[in-house]
């Protein structure tokens, strides 16, 4: 009974700090996500442009890019935890600049210092858990970060929606001094302080402690993370070794006879470009002007972007329950499937919209049509694109490779993601039902792509991938 006690009290720690850690992950979602409710406010308070705003909007994406880039070498230089604790301060000065800013491009640069900051956690916090967590658990703890994403976007979409309320349903209303879109993007200090106290109380990853000669302080997060039992003397030898012998793969290793890179290299960036070519990040970082463009108010606008986001979320658990269940090739086509029929519903009701500038309708039945069909597209991308993408990432590249791959597959992510992010107020603009029809179209691409080019990865060993 007392080993029980103290199996789940050890369990419960590593929970604990993985949890810790992937606050990260929750800022990530949350930062990025909530300039969806701020976006009229700042059209309106500078009076700028569509081109302008998908500019702001969209550059933060470039800094996640280069957060992302030097994450890895900022966590092996300065430890894991001393990293997030960076993290967590760039994310507290960033948001109190996007809450002041005196020019549309002094917001810009705090967008790219928000950006640089999520590039920093999306690689952190996954590399940290993966260390720390105990081999029958990784899995499991390892989507956390993915949970916290999700759990981020859904509640700036809440928060933005209280905002707006409190002001009286309009993001340019002045409240507590402010106008109330400034403390949209401002409340996102209140998770960044929490995010620096626990990175600043959580214990530092054994593998970077041993890297660092710290083996006696390694010694004691073993304990900490895999229990009494665990033999510290192999696995501090095991870790030894693979810090001796492990070549950090470069740009030349990915090299091809075909295009230049290797076949599995560029179905790997193929994916990560359809990922984001489906126009999800629209729903995130738009759907409230999206909704305000079609005759909803703002108010109400925000709070559909709020209930987004919770299908969101349980689209996220649905794949979490199935990926390892029914694999990762029928939830990919299931969800490409799912996004094209429901992308072209939506485009045909958009095509139905009345009037012109604020007074646009758009009339019954089209109206919540294209709602239904909306979050019907978030729901079959969260289940599906949203999870299984980085899944498949992590496991379809020879171990070799991983590494330079993945880098090279998510920085293709970030351009996709910032190319759609940029574009969508000039196309929207121009035409809406055409934007959202040229978005089904990719997801029939990425149907057919998945059938023809990729493999199902379900229960074989990360070795046997070539």
């Amino acid at each position: 009974m007392a080993t029980q006690y103290t199996h789940h009290e050890h369990l419960g720690h590593v929970v604990f700090i993985t949890a810790a850690a992937a606050i990260g992950g929750f800022l990530f979602g949350y930062d990025s996500s909530v300039i969806n409710g701020a976006v009229v406010g700042i059209q309106k308070h500078f009076q700028v442009g569509s081109f302008e705003t998908g500019f702001v909007v969209a550059i933060a994406l470039l800094g996640s890019a280069l957060g992302a880039w030097a994450g890895g070498g900022l966590a092996d230089r300065w430890g894991r935890t001393r990293s997030m604790q960076v993290a967590a301060l760039l994310f507290a000065v960033s948001s109190i600049g996007q809450m002041l800013p005196f020019a549309i491009w002094d917001l810009a640069f705090w967008r790219v210092v928000a950006g640089f900051a999520i590039g920093m956690a999306s690689v952190l916090g996954p590399a940290y858990i993966a260390e720390v967590a105990p081999p029958a658990y990784r899995g499991r703890l390892g989507s956390f970060q993915q949970l916290a994403i999700v759990l981020g976007i859904a509640v700036s979409q809440l928060v933005n929606y209280v905002i707006a309320r409190l002001a009286g349903g309009d993001v340019n209303n002045v409240l507590w001094g402010l106008e109330a879109w400034q403390w949209m993007l401002g409340a996102c200090v209140v998770p960044a302080l929490l995010y620096l106290l626990f990175a600043s109380n959580i214990p530092e990853s054994p593998r970077y402690l041993i890297m660092s000669g710290k083996t006696r302080r390694a010694r004691e997060v073993l304990v900490e993370v895999e229990g009494d039992d665990v033999d510290l003397d192999t696995r501090i030898a095991e870790i030894q070794h693979v810090l001796r012998t492990e070549r950090v793969p470069g740009l030349k290793d990915l090299r091809g006879p075909r295009l230049g890179l290797l076949p599995i290299v560029w179905i790997g960036i193929v994916l990560s470009v359809f990922q984001q070519f489906v126009g999800i990040n629209v729903i995130f970082y738009y759907s409230s002007v999206l909704w305000q463009s079609v005759g909803i108010n703002q108010s109400d606008s925000l709070l559909i972007s709020f209930s987004s986001s919770i299908i969101n979320i349980i689209g996220t658990f649905v794949a979490i329950s199935l990926v390892d269940r029914i694999g990762r090739r029928p939830l990919l086509l299931i969800g490409s499937a799912g996004m094209a029929i429901s992308l072209a519903t939506a485009a045909w009701a958009f095509s139905a919209a009345g009037g012109a500038g604020e007074s646009v309708t758009l009339p019954d039945p089209q109206g919540p049509i294209a709602l239904v069909a909306a979050n019907v597209f978030v729901f079959f991308f969260a289940m599906s694109w949203g999870v299984v993408v980085w899944v498949l990432l992590g496991e379809i590249f020879p171990n070799r490779i991983r590494a330079a791959a993945l880098g090279v597959a998510a920085a293709a992510q970030w351009i996709a993601n910032w190319a759609i992010t940029v574009s969508f107020p000039a196309l929207a603009e121009w035409n809406l039902p055409l934007t959202y029809a040229m978005y089904a179209f990719f997801a029939l691409l990425s149907f057919l792509f998945v059938a023809r080019w990729v493999r199902e990865t379900k229960g074989r060993k990360l070795e046997e991938m070539g």
